[in-house]
């Protein structure tokens, strides 16, 4: 009976881990055929012909491509589509490799297939701490068309640029923020996939095979990121796909779903496939020069994003997404989730005004990052208040903290046609001389839309026991104060995810205008706060310390700091005023 049990658990896990037959690179030879197989339309499996031309050894480090000719389908009309990244081609009934490079502007299907021993090599014990690289760094083959551009020669082998499709997005936010996808890797699209959320149910492992679309989603719900390309290998429970990098992030999470093609479009520049998802199947885990490898039947690890925008002139529009937990690709996509809502307003150009209110929670208990804040002016006034939100969290999740994670995002902007600012234009103190315990009477004159002023006025009394010298006041926005506090932050790192949380709830609103009282002896930093004119034998030990770890604040010594409110106006500017303490 032992025997016999034994015996049915090893054909069990032999059916669900089958070993794959594997065409070895060592015997791919000139003038050998065999099959390829992928999705045209549909979730239909379609084979397309292959002869082999030869392999180009070394053709990256380590690395070398075999070269094929591609025929049958529509590929004589289209060519080697974006989309077809991963496909499976197989010689004599074994895996070969993955379709994944190709020419620019060729006239015939020429492709680059990425033998199947580098891609399922991913997986391997080696790779499990390697660093990923950034995928700019590389110089050995080109990233793509669309990233290479003019410069790229036409004999070129290129990776399939894998497409990206946009849904919900604002056209302007594309054009925004091309730029920065393409250094990423991406070859943006809009239009081109049917957005909207998926069910929460993960779909059956077994409907997927080698030869299906897949989208690794970065964003879903009301607003939709996907980048599309096919399975290569499924194995058990795990997958390869692309046969190339999707951006070379190593170590990742993304959430991905099959998906169907809805039809092919032919391209002079590069043909691709309009597709869209359909069921979660599970998770992405790794993503490498020469592959990516997921897990069927894993959840991801995702953050609910909600954003509420009100114009005043119609109902509050409401975002609902998932966004990927990810500390390069996390805050940038959010930026532009931001940047797009605002921008659906139309009012991206000209005076503008938003303000900002929510929060991002954590997980394990830790104190939420309060979002507050009003951006105003005339111009780039959606990028400053996109990038007030985006900031603080690429500036939490770049910290190393692994117990820092992020549990949602909740935020509500308040848009307005009117610039609400003003300007710092005068700053006066009196009397100019005063002795310890005295009080100063400072005003500052504020100039707003067509030229109307404000004067604010406070008093600060010098402490008693305070030096003979110059006593500053300089009364700025929060911008400048905020970079102050920002420079003694990043030469003494936080110790804690609760003292960097803390650090960034402190900063202040654009919404005052702040009176900094200091003096010209040196400052410095213990534990991240300032400890001003200490002892002469403790000065001498700290300026010790900070010198030689490349540490100098010659900004002067820090003593007080007043708070002038203007309401929900945005205050810009810098002055400065000093008065003479005597003994």
């Amino acid at each position: 009976m032992a025997v016999l049990r034994f015996l049915v658990l090893l054909i069990v896990t032999l059916n669900l881990f089958p070993q794959t037959a594997v065409f070895p690179l060592s015997e791919v030879r000139t003038g050998q055929h065999g099959i390829g197989k992928t999705v045209f339309s549909g979730n239909k499996i379609e084979e397309f012909q292959v002869e082999i031309l030869g392999v180009l050894e070394n053709l990256g480090p380590r690395q070398s491509v075999i070269l094929a000719r591609l025929s049958g389908g529509p590929l004589e009309k289209t060519g080697v589509m974006q989309g077809m990244s991963g496909s499976p081609v197989y010689i004599n009934g074994r895996l070969a490799g993955a379709v994944a490079l190709a020419f620019n502007f060729a006239k015939e299907p020429i492709a680059g297939i990425r033998p199947i021993e580098e891609m399922l090599a991913i997986n391997g014990p080696q790779t499990a701490k390697a660093p990923a690289e950034p995928r700019a760094a590389r110089r050995d083959i080109p990233l793509s068309a669309s990233l290479a551009g003019a410069h790229t020669p036409d004999a070129t082998l290129v990776e399939i640029a894998t497409p990206v499709s946009f849904s919900g997005f604002t056209s302007g936010t594309l054009e925004r923020f091309a730029p920065e996808l393409q250094k990423l890797g991406l070859e943006p699209r809009q239009g081109i996939s049917s957005g909207g959320a998926l069910p929460p149910k993960l779909g059956n492992p077994a409907q997927l095979r080698p030869g299906d679309m897949i989208s690794v989603d970065l964003l879903s719900g009301d607003l939709t990121i996907g980048a599309e390309g096919t399975v290569t290998e499924v194995q058990g429970k795990r997958i390869y796909a692309f046969g190339h990098r999707f951006m070379s992030v190593g170590e990742t999470e993304l959430p991905f779903a099959r998906a169907e093609v809805l039809a092919l479009l032919p391209n002079l520049s590069a043909s691709f496939k309009i597709s869209s998802a359909r069921e979660w199947m599970g998770t992405i885990t790794q993503d490498r020069s020469t592959s990516i490898y997921g897990e069927l039947g894993r959840k991801a690890e995702t953050v609910p994003v909600a954003l509420t925008v009100k114009d005043g002139h119609r109902a509050p529009i409401g975002y609902h997404m998932q966004l990927v937990n990810d500390r390069v690709l996390s805050p940038f996509i959010l930026q532009m989730a931001v940047y797009s809502a605002i921008d659906a307003t139309e009012r991206t150009l000209g005076l503008a005004s938003y303000s900002l209110r929510g929060a991002i929670e954590f997980q394990h208990g830790i104190q939420p990052l309060r979002l507050d804040n009003t951006y105003s002016g005339d111009f780039n006034v959606p990028l400053q208040a996109s990038s007030g939100v985006s900031s603080p969290l690429a500036y939490l999740m770049a910290a190393g903290f692994d117990t820092l994670k992020v549990k949602n995002i909740t935020l509500e902007i308040e848009a307005s046609e009117r610039k609400r600012t003003l300007q710092i234009d005068q700053a006066t103190a009196s009397p100019k001389q005063v002795h310890a315990g005295q009080p100063v009477e400072l005003a500052v004159t504020l100039t707003g839309e067509n030229g109307v002023e404000t004067v604010k006025t406070l008093r600060y009394t010098v402490p008693v026991g305070a030096p003979a010298g110059t006593l500053n006041f300089t009364v700025s926005d929060a911008t400048s104060s905020n970079l102050l506090d920002y420079q003694q932050l990043a030469a003494t790192a936080p110790k804690s995810p609760t003292q960097l949380v803390s650090f960034l709830n402190s900063l202040r609103p654009n919404t005052s205008a702040y009176v900094r009282v200091w003096r010209t002896d040196p400052a410095f930093q213990v534990q991240g706060q300032d400890l001003p004119d200490p002892p002469p034998s403790v000065g001498l030990i700290l300026n010790k310390a900070q010198a030689a770890q490349g540490i100098w604040f010659p900004r002067g010594s820090k003593i007080d700091e007043l708070q002038i409110q203007t309401g929900n106006v945005v205050v810009t500017g810098s002055k400065t005023v000093s008065v003479d303490v005597k003994e």
